[in-house]
């Protein structure tokens, strides 16, 4: 019962963005004794953890920097150098739309992640609808975050 009781403060801390991902972990992990369910949460947590610093970078740019969002914009930036980060979704169909953009990046030297879903980058991107993808262009204050991926 215990075991419920700290999962269930887990997910409290962590939020509603990987709880779908950490519930269908906990199954397979209950069946495993405490400490295999322990040593489970922190690679969990492990596995998350860059994707969900991508969307934080996300919002923290857009609310002291600016952003350009969409795959044409986004290529715009990388082709004019004014990108610090790209970021687009694994989850775009077709993947053409998006294949273009880490080998652009790379090209560039500009920073380029992927991240799980395009409907939670929309949101981190302060929009109701989905997006392919986001550059940061004026990282305001999460220059430093931006600067520890490269």
């Amino acid at each position: 019962m215990e075991l419920l009781k700290d999962t269930a403060k887990f997910c409290v801390l962590f939020g509603c963005l990987f709880i779908k991902t950490f519930i269908n972990q906990i199954f397979i992990l209950l069946i495993s004794d405490e400490r295999d369910f322990r040593e489970g949460v922190f690679v969990l947590i492990k596995l998350n953890k860059n994707k969900m610093d991508t969307y934080s970078i996300i919002e923290k740019a857009k609310r002291t920097g600016k952003i350009e969002k969409g795959t044409n914009e986004v290529t715009k930036a990388i082709e004019r150098g004014t990108a610090k980060l790209v970021v687009y979704a694994k989850d775009v169909e077709p993947v053409e739309i998006v294949q273009h953009l880490p080998l652009l990046c790379k090209e560039k030297k500009i920073p380029c992640k992927e991240v799980d879903n395009k409907n939670k980058l929309g949101i981190a991107a302060g929009i109701s609808v989905a997006t392919s993808s986001v550059a940061v262009i004026v990282a305001g204050d999460a220059e430093k975050e931006i600067a520890s991926l490269k």
